[in-house]
């Protein structure tokens, strides 16, 4: 295909510099266009974690209201068979075995976390340094 005098070239000749100085603009500008999409796309991941864990509370009040009812139902039936204030103590006690239970059980997995530290991971890192100080003198 002749060209004709007037009509440009597709290519400008430019300099190697030239090329790796746009190339290096347009990978800037493609990262910071990618990091406003990121926290464009953060916010509203964290607008949805904030309403359901509002959720989450509010479902934990309303069970708490449930248990609440039930308690309440426990002791009227159990007033059909002793007096009330029996029943309320009945309830009463049987909920505080099981809370017992529930704190025993949860200091037990507490004690078995502790320490907070990583103590694995201190340890292998400690074997680590002692084993490069001690190639370190060979």
């Amino acid at each position: 295909m002749d060209r004709s005098p007037e009509t440009p070239p597709r290519h400008r000749d430019e300099s190697v510099g030239e090329l790796v100085k746009q190339a290096s603009e347009q990978i800037s500008q493609l990262l910071r266009q990618e990091m406003r999409l990121a926290q464009a796309e953060m916010k509203q991941k964290g607008k949805r974690f904030g309403l359901g864990g509002g959720l989450f509370g509010g479902a934990g009040l309303v069970a708490v209201l449930a248990l609440q009812a039930v308690v309440a139902t426990a002791i009227i039936a159990l007033d059909l068979v002793w007096p009330l204030w029996l029943s309320a103590l009945v309830v009463t006690a049987v909920l505080c075995a099981v809370a017992g239970v529930l704190a025993v059980a949860g200091k037990k997995q507490i004690d078995r976390g502790t320490p907070p530290a990583p103590q694995q991971t201190v340890d292998n890192v400690k074997a680590d340094i002692a084993q490069i100080k001690e190639s370190a003198h060979r």
